[in-house]
Order: C-alpha cells, then structure tokens, then sequence
C-alpha cells in the first residue's frame, strides 16, 4: 500500500479518537461536577445567624445645615477723627463694653468743655432773673411796681430756664459724642482680622469697619428638611424641646449638643423644603460660622421594638423576608414587615418573634427547608471558612446600639456571583406574599 494512502486513513483515525476521547473525557468531567454538586447539596450549608432582639429605637431626621454666628457685627467708627489706639488682638475673646480702639478725642472735650460752660453761664443769668421775679412780684403785690414789669421778667425766666435746658442737651450730646472716641465691643464674642491700623483718619462712612465681631458661644445651624416631614417635627417640638446633634463628615463624630430653638413660619416653595434653626453651646469651639456639617435630630423614639441587622433581611418579588433557623437546624423563609431600616438595624414590625435566630450571612445555597450548620458568633465577627466545595460567604454587619446609624429608605444585603444571583431568585420565588415596606 502506498503512503498516499496510509496517510489519509490515518489522520482520520486520529481524528476519530480525539473525538471520542473527548467525549468520554467531558462526560466523565461532568459525572464528577454532578457528584460534587449532590454531595454538597447533602452538606449543611454554613451560615451565620443573629438573634431578633427587643430594643427601644431612635428615630432620627437627617440634615445637612449650615454654622450661622448666632450675632455679627462690623464695628466702625461713629465720629471722625485719627486711631491713637488699636486695643485689641486679632481672634480675641472680647466681651461686651471692652474697649477695641480710641479715636484722638481732644476736639470733643473741647466741645463737651464748650457745652458745659454755656450751661453755667445760663444758669448765672437765671438765678439773676429768678431774683429781679421775686422782687417785681412782692412790688406789684403792694401797688409799689408794674404789674406788667413783673409779667415780663416772669417770661424772661421761662425763656433763660428752657436755654438752660437746651444746654444740658448740648452737653448730653457732646459727651456721647465724646464717648465714640472709644469704640467698644458691642457684645461678647471673638474678633476677626484688623481691617484697619492706627494712625489711619476714620469717618462714620467707613464702609469696611475696624474689625468684624461674631458671637461664636453659642451658635446656631440653619438646615432644612422636606415638607413631608414637617407634621411629624411639628408635633414633636410641641411636645416638648427636640434634641439636635451637630455631625462631622464621616457621619458619626459628634461635635456638639444642641436644641431645636425655630422652626419657621412659611415653606419654601421652589425647594418643597421648611427652614429650621437649632442652638449649640459650642464650648469646645467645634463648630465655626460658616462650617456646613451634618444634622441628626431626634424626633421619636419606637418603644421595645423587634430588631435584626440589616443584612437578615432578604427581598423578592413577593416582598421582604429572613431565613429563621427552627430548632432542627433548617432554615425557613419568613415573610416580614420592616417599619424601618438603617445602614445596620431592621425595625420589624410583623413576622418576627423576640430571640429568634434569622440568618445574616450565607444566603447562597439556601432555600426554604435547607438544612444549615450554625456558626459561632451570633453573626457578628468573621466569617468562618467553608468546608470543601462550599462558596466562601460574606461577613455579618453588626446589630447597630441606639443612636447609631443614619436612617435610610433600603440598602439590605445581597449574595455575591452569578451562582448566588440564581440561588437567590429561586429562594425568593418560594417565599410567601408580604405587606410593602413601611417608610
């Protein structure tokens, strides 16, 4: 046989048993995922759990507001005249009548000197004319004088006593004239930058001042908040006094205490929003005019409530729902109604029982009935690792302590990869009907 025709039969002999190698290759391929799938089918799956604690619950209004000095004046000069004297420091605690400059005040004494002189000279002339009074009266009494002689020295002493009070008008006017030249604090608080040095020529027109002065202790914070949440503020305040705190930006550090003080009188119609005012005492300086920082106020507070962290809680089409674990270790789908959520904390108000175990990590291989092995830490430490072949699972989020947490509409969390993507739509569609979530 020649080779032109051994090598033809040959490559296709090879051909064909690449090809049945290859399908006997894949079949046993996946006759071994298939016995894996089953074997881990028939393992517990892990999963870590937290108990349905009774708590009483904050609720909080968010915000973002802004730091207002609760007083701001620019101080300027009210007489004319040269600074001799800049008493202050720039960022001083002043207080109110403390002394921050003097304008070169000898042209006003010597107007207030000017006033007082007059009114003495007029007082002179007056008690004169009081006397020649006197005289004329007892004269025209015994018929010895002018009746007439003695009316007019009587409205002569009417007109020297209205000039004598004319000067002590003068002199009230010089002398607070006199008092400008000491420019004082108008109330308690800390001074800004210098606006002006000494020796300069000042004049009530100054339009850029000496010196700005804001009132830091204490402060306020103007933030709004939606007109939908207005009845529920309004109802609170007048119940008594809402406590406010002052966030930094991480959302969590709390800079200061404070009281709602205002709420004001008409909404705002092109943001749908009502302004509000709260009053910090700001002792440690941790708010500054003009800071923006986040708002956190109390507005109620949800008595001996059901909670479980907010990764138990599971939504499908049907609505929300947790996996409990009953007492045989298998976990079932509970239909739930979530009164409020935040970042770590469900609030539930139906379908939940006080110490009940819900499942917080390890949702990928369940389904209602599924068998599950319990792991130590209550869902809240690490995550322990899975036995072979099982997915690794996602950590617990802790269960939130009153107070903690900023208060959102959903956010819960959800399996991770396209295996846990279907396991969950498939856990879902065995879940019963629920009520909506309450907001």
């Amino acid at each position: 046989m020649s080779l032109r025709r051994i090598l033809p039969i040959t490559i296709c002999i090879a051909i064909v048993v690449a090809i049945g190698a290859y399908i006997f290759l894949g079949k046993q391929e996946q006759e071994q995922k298939t016995r894996r799938a089953r074997a881990l089918q028939d393992q517990p799956a892990p999963v870590l759990v937290a108990r349905a604690t009774t708590t009483d619950v904050p609720v909080y209004l968010d915000a973002v507001g802004n730091t207002k000095a609760l007083n701001t004046a620019t101080v300027t000069p009210q007489v004319t005249g040269q600074i001799v004297k800049v008493a202050f420091r720039e960022g001083q605690d002043v207080k109110r009548g403390d002394t921050l400059a003097e304008i070169d005040p000898r042209t006003y004494q010597a107007q207030y000197d000017q006033s007082v002189a007059k009114k003495a000279q007029d007082e002179a002339t007056l008690a004169n004319a009081r006397i020649d009074l006197d005289r004329y009266t007892k004269l025209a009494a015994s018929n010895s004088g002018s009746k007439q002689q003695a009316d007019t020295q009587k409205a002569l002493v009417a007109q020297l006593e209205a000039q004598v009070q004319g000067d002590q008008g003068a002199i009230d006017n010089a002398k607070t004239m006199l008092s400008y030249t000491k420019i004082i604090a108008p109330f308690d608080g800390r001074t800004g930058i210098r606006l002006i040095d000494e020796g300069n020529l000042v004049q009530p027109s100054t339009s850029n001042g000496i010196v700005v002065i804001t009132q830091i202790q204490p402060i306020s914070v103007l933030f709004n908040l939606p007109q939908q949440q207005y009845p529920q503020v309004s109802k609170a305040f007048t119940a008594g006094p809402l406590a406010v705190d002052a966030l930094a930006a991480d959302g969590s550090t709390k800079l200061d205490n404070g009281k709602l003080q205002v709420i004001d009188n008409q909404m705002d119609q092109t943001t749908g929003t009502i302004r509000m005012k709260a009053e910090f005492p700001n002792k440690q300086l941790q708010l500054w005019p003009g800071q923006f920082v986040n708002i956190r106020m109390l507005v109620d507070t949800l008595k001996q409530v059901i909670t479980v962290p907010t990764a138990a809680v599971q939504r499908g089409p049907n609505g929300t729902f947790v996996y409990v674990v009953d007492g045989e270790s298998k976990a079932q789908v509970r239909p739930i109604t979530v009164a409020m959520l935040d970042d770590t904390r469900a609030v539930i108000s139906t379908g939940l029982k006080s110490d009940e175990r819900v499942v917080t990590t390890g949702f990928t291989r369940l389904s209602n009935g599924t068998k599950v092995n319990v792991q130590e830490g209550d869902g809240q430490g690490q995550s322990p690792a899975p036995p072979d072949g099982a997915p690794p699972s996602a950590s617990a989020a802790p269960v939130a302590t009153p107070g903690e947490g900023r208060r959102k509409r959903e956010g819960v969390e959800k399996p991770e990869g396209k295996e846990g993507r279907r396991r969950k739509s498939e856990n879902a569609e065995t879940a019963p009907a629920t009520p909506s979530v309450k907001q």
